[in-house]
């Protein structure tokens, strides 16, 4: 199991080192813009940081403590609906917000022609990323897997050798009483059956886990970068629509993360740092914009590189565990497939998610 605690430390470093990189490279002038009020911008920016702050950690608390609640537990139906919805959402940031920024950011006329002008960097990254999800996803859970069934194998051969070694005992002492005892081994021995089952019950939740851990990740990348992008932002008339939509795009997104959290069924501590961690993110990308705000030039060139490259990254994850490991699985679940109402719902859910985050895009 991925050591999420050292993940997220790590990260949290690289993304501190990144405003460094952006910083001291302006070899493309950046275009001027008549709307500069700082102090009217900052205050839009301390807003966002609230508001950001609190959709986030609501939008991923909601499925983690509704755990509590009936209606909202995941094996209720409504719950089906509900991460139909918050998939479309992510889906669509993938390919509506994220990769289309990485596009434009790695073939801008700030950079050279070679090589960025001469092949799609950006729909590479985004391959080599769902790939790489596709690969973690494979070997952390055939590893799981095969040392799970050498454990189960193992404590059964020991228990058999056990059961047999106190049987002998009491047979000879106890013929009548043996046998009734052989009946209940051998009524026991039938219970080894389930074994398989649960099994690919703990298979199943190792893939929640890892699929909750790199969504997290994907999450993660992308948010810094408009975090910073919209702190750095001296433009009231570009910081002011931003607030609104990117707060709505942190509320859902949460709503996604928090129903993979809370079908990983993971400790009660590690869902709370995860919370954490995801809640703060965007406001931390904000407020370290608004530390480089004076020095910060988005149209240099090493700028265009680290965030091209990084969303490029962070699209390829979102669309491949939205595809794969959220709408997937969810929609060829036997509760969806034998009812065609919840069939229904999960269709409608998935289109509207998509398409309310899609429609965002004409703000954020």
């Amino acid at each position: 199991m991925i050591n999420f605690l050292k993940l997220n430390l790590a990260l949290f470093l690289v993304f501190s080192i990144v405003p460094t990189l952006i910083l001291g490279e302006c070899t493309c002038d950046p275009v001027e813009d008549g709307d500069q009020n700082k102090a009217l911008a900052k205050k839009y920016k301390i807003v966002a940081l609230v508001s950001i702050l609190t959709a986030g950690a609501i939008g991923v608390c909601l499925p983690v403590v509704g755990k509590s609640i009936p209606a909202l537990r995941p094996e209720k139906e409504i719950f089906f609906v509900i991460k139909a919805f918050a998939a479309g959402v992510i889906l669509a940031t993938g390919f509506i917000h994220v990769l289309p920024d990485a596009m434009e950011r790695l073939t801008s006329p700030c950079l050279s022609e070679d090589p960025w002008g001469k092949f799609p960097f950006s729909g590479f990254v985004a391959m080599v990323s769902a790939i790489g999800c596709l690969m973690i996803d494979c070997f952390a859970t055939s590893f799981y897997s095969n040392t799970h069934l050498k454990k189960e194998a193992a404590s059964a051969v020991h228990g058999d050798s056990n059961k047999v070694d106190a049987e002998n005992a009491t047979h000879e002492g106890h013929h009548d009483e043996g046998h009734a005892h052989l009946h209940v081994h051998g009524s026991h021995g039938h219970s080894h059956g389930p074994v398989v089952d649960g099994s690919g019950s703990d298979q199943l939740l190792l893939r929640h886990r890892i699929l909750t851990q790199v969504l997290e990740l994907g999450i993660v990348v992308h948010s810094v970068i408009i975090g910073i992008s919209l702190g750095a932002s001296e433009s009231p008339s570009t910081v002011r629509p931003l607030v609104a939509a990117i707060t709505f795009h942190q509320f859902f997104e949460g709503l996604g993360l928090g129903g993979c959290i809370s079908q990983a069924k993971f400790k009660a501590s590690t869902a709370i740092y995860m919370v954490i961690f995801f809640s703060l993110t965007t406001p931390i990308g904000i407020a370290i914009g608004m530390g480089i705000a004076s020095g910060y030039n988005e149209d240099s060139p090493r700028a265009l590189i680290v965030q091209g490259l990084l969303d490029s990254a962070s699209a390829g994850i979102l669309i491949y565990l939205a595809l794969v490991d959220l709408l997937a699985a969810d929609f060829m679940n036997p509760k969806v497939q034998n009812s065609g109402v919840l069939q229904l719902g999960v269709n409608v859910a998935l289109l509207l998610g998509a398409g309310f985050m899609s429609l965002l895009a004409k703000w954020a």
